[in-house]
């Protein structure tokens, strides 16, 4: 395979990791699934290529059995409640979030119910006991329902030690973030740099080395450009062939 330089630098990061006896937890979550398509056919054979498994937040009030009868074969996929409608019931001079504060907490706690409900009549095997908050953002002060509910772990974007974290932290609900973004949502709505996902990629493994945890990938597959699939060809190639990463499934780190 024909690599760049910062290709290059992450073959050698690794190579370092695995020249120091160590081993890090990758993991896949994909966002927005609501039914078959051409680009989920396309993320679920290039994953099940490379025997990475996926995480599929499944928007509850869109989907139905034509995706539940499309992943029954797909032996790589756990599926994640995503809210529940994916709407926005911020207002406009506020950043965009469904399960916010703007509506009465049994309110937005009886939509989760719902979604769980769904997902778990239709999913009885592969539902995974996570909650995605669409553009991960939720009101802190939902935890208490979401344990009631049945879920046992949170799914943001960033460290989970950061201060976005910190109203979840010694909650008894565990923190499984994604940590590195392949789209560039506030430029072209195509792919980042690969230089610069990669960078973000050698920054997670720093903080995995120093304080412990997983590196989550996050995608989008509805929005994916063709260097997107480029990109996620090459980290699993070079990933999966490396004993200094694994590929976890969800199941698996909400159970470690």
């Amino acid at each position: 395979m024909k690599m760049g330089s910062a290709w290059q630098r992450c073959v050698d990061r690794l190579d370092a990791l695995q020249d120091g006896g160590k081993c890090i937890d990758f993991w896949l979550r994909d966002d927005d699934a609501v039914e078959p398509s051409p680009a989920l056919d396309r993320l679920l054979d290039l994953t099940g290529r490379f025997s990475v498994p996926v995480t599929l937040a499944v928007i509850p009030a869109s989907t139905d059995e034509r995706l539940s009868r499309s992943l029954s074969s797909r032996m790589h996929v756990d599926v994640a409640v995503h809210g529940w409608s994916h709407r926005n019931h911020a207002p406009a001079i506020e950043k965009r979030q469904e399960l916010g504060a703007h509506r009465p907490r049994e309110t937005v706690a009886a939509d989760l119910r719902a979604g769980w409900a769904r997902l778990s009549a239709l999913y009885p095997a592969a539902l995974a006991p996570l909650l995605v908050p669409p553009w991960n953002r939720i009101d802190p002060g939902l935890v208490s329902e979401l344990q009631e509910i049945g879920f046992e772990a949170l799914s943001v974007f960033g460290p989970e030690d950061g201060e976005k974290c910190a109203a979840f932290r010694d909650t008894g609900l565990q923190l499984i973030n994604t940590h590195v973004d392949v789209m560039d949502w506030h430029g072209t709505r195509g792919c980042r740099p690969h230089g610069d996902i990669l960078r973000d990629i050698d920054r997670r493994l720093d903080e995995v080395e120093n304080s412990g945890g997983s590196v989550g990938i996050l995608t989008h597959h509805l929005v994916h450009d063709e260097s997107v699939w480029e990109f996620l060809s090459k980290l699993f190639e070079i990933t999966t062939s490396n004993p200094a990463c694994r590929w976890r499934r969800i199941t698996e780190l909400i159970d470690r």
